[in-house]
């Protein structure tokens, strides 16, 4: 693939940094290992207890530490070479999914599953703040968008193969099969990280000076992000897409009953989510490119909203898989627009500790969706749930566009500066 004449800002352009490209190919191989993985697990935890509680537990499990350790690992990511750390948590990782695996052939208590899964998540907190921190040193300015789109396209990719192909080995072999899979993976992201020369592109910003405590280096991310209303008002929609996607796993299932879609429907409807996703990922450079991005933010957001009230009255299955696909659509951009919006408004020597405390807010995001969507089913019933959903999203998309009065004018000069003359971060949201 000729990437030289790629346009600024897309996917192929940011395909042309050799480095890039090695750091993207050990997260794809990664990911897809992952979500065979997270299959498998949860394949195995049923057959065992054939609970809905434990396989609920074991999800937890696997989400829960990054969460709670999410500030640790962003706080690692800013204090220790971010290489060494990416390979460490590879390293940690295989040798847990090893363990899981002599977990299935020696048919241990099951308990000891959900365990080892949180060590894995919680071995992998820092990985994610080490890699968004480390994009930018690997591509140009310019360039930054299509590479936060091309790991988006990635996970994309991998939420859809890797069940797939989890599926796959589970019918050929045992679970065992699929944790040893995945050992492989995370050795094969070790040696494309390997692969990128040592040196400045994964030192912290400043190295030399006395390590603050734990609680004061987190208080310092908080800090960066209070001290700068677009960092928050990114991060809120943030957490208001991921919180959207935790109702969507519940509010979906009744769609689906709804619609007469059969056992397979709800399937089908994430399905039309993961497909919306990636779109959102081809849409998101030209997207960047706009003018006016607080506007195109809003936009999103409306992609995410708009179709949940619409869900609540559509009558073919068609229609409704389609609504689902804008929904992820507009999520995967707004995502998209956040972390490239961080990456350039945030001080480098913080950020990781700032993306450590973003990303386990955006998904406990998901976890509190999943938490809302049935009490709020319970009191208005599906529909209105849906209706209330999307106009809360659209509220958001609202307060996003509404001039603050004192800053009236230099939010006007902002509006009418080219956005290649500044960066798009500053302007992503209203002042």
């Amino acid at each position: 693939m000729n990437t030289s004449q790629a346009k600024p800002g897309t996917i192929r352009a940011s395909l042309r940094y050799p480095a890039f490209r090695r750091l993207l190919g050990g997260l794809a191989v990664s990911e897809l290992g992952d979500w065979l993985y997270n299959l498998a697990l949860i394949a195995l935890v049923y057959d065992r207890t054939h609970s809905a509680l434990w396989a609920g537990i074991t999800t937890a499990a696997r989400v829960i530490p990054i969460v709670v350790l999410g500030p640790l690992g962003g706080l690692v990511a800013d204090r220790f070479d971010r290489r060494r750390v990416m390979i460490t948590c590879d390293v940690v990782r295989i040798a847990l999914m090893v363990l899981l695996a002599l977990f299935v052939v020696t048919h241990a208590p099951i308990v000891l599953a959900p365990v080892i899964a949180a060590m894995a998540t919680a071995a992998a907190t820092p990985y994610l703040p080490c890699v968004a921190a480390t994009t930018p040193r690997l591509v140009d300015d310019a360039d930054l968008p299509g590479a936060n789109a091309a790991r988006s396209a990635v996970n994309g990719i991998a939420i859809i193969g890797g069940p797939a192909l989890g599926g796959v080995l589970l019918l050929l072999g045992s679970p065992a099969l699929a944790f040893l899979l995945n050992a492989i993976t995370f050795g094969l992201a070790a040696l494309a990280v390997l692969a990128i020369p040592a040196g400045q592109t994964f030192r912290p910003a400043r190295r030399g000076e006395r390590p603050a405590g734990v609680l004061r280096s987190v208080a310092d991310g908080a800090a960066a992000l209070r001290s700068c209303p677009g960092a928050l008002r990114l991060v809120g929609a943030d957490i208001i897409c991921s919180t959207i996607y935790g109702t969507q796993t519940v509010l979906l299932l009744l769609v689906s009953r709804s619609l007469g879609m059969g056992a397979h429907g709800y399937g089908y409807l994430f399905a039309g989510l993961g497909a919306g996703a990636l779109a959102g990922t081809a849409l998101a450079s030209r997207a960047q490119r706009m003018g006016h991005p607080r506007y195109v933010l809003a936009a999103a957001l409306c992609a995410v909203g708009l179709p949940m009230p619409l869900l609540a009255v559509a009558h073919w299955p068609g229609v409704a898989i389609i609504l689902v696909a804008v929904t992820g659509m507009g999520a995967v951009l707004v995502e998209i627009l956040t972390e490239t919006g961080l990456q350039r408004m945030l001080d480098e020597d913080v950020f990781g500790r700032a993306y450590g405390l973003a990303l386990p807010a955006s998904l406990g995001g998901i976890v509190a969706g999943s938490l809302i969507a049935p009490l709020l089913a319970d009191a208005v019933g599906g529909t209105g749930a849906l209706v209330a959903l999307g106009l809360a999203v659209l509220a958001y998309a609202l307060l996003l566009i509404r001039r603050a009065p004192a800053r009236r004018a230099a939010a006007a000069v902002a509006d009418e500066t080219p956005v290649a003359a500044q960066p798009a971060a500053e302007v992503l949201v209203a002042r």
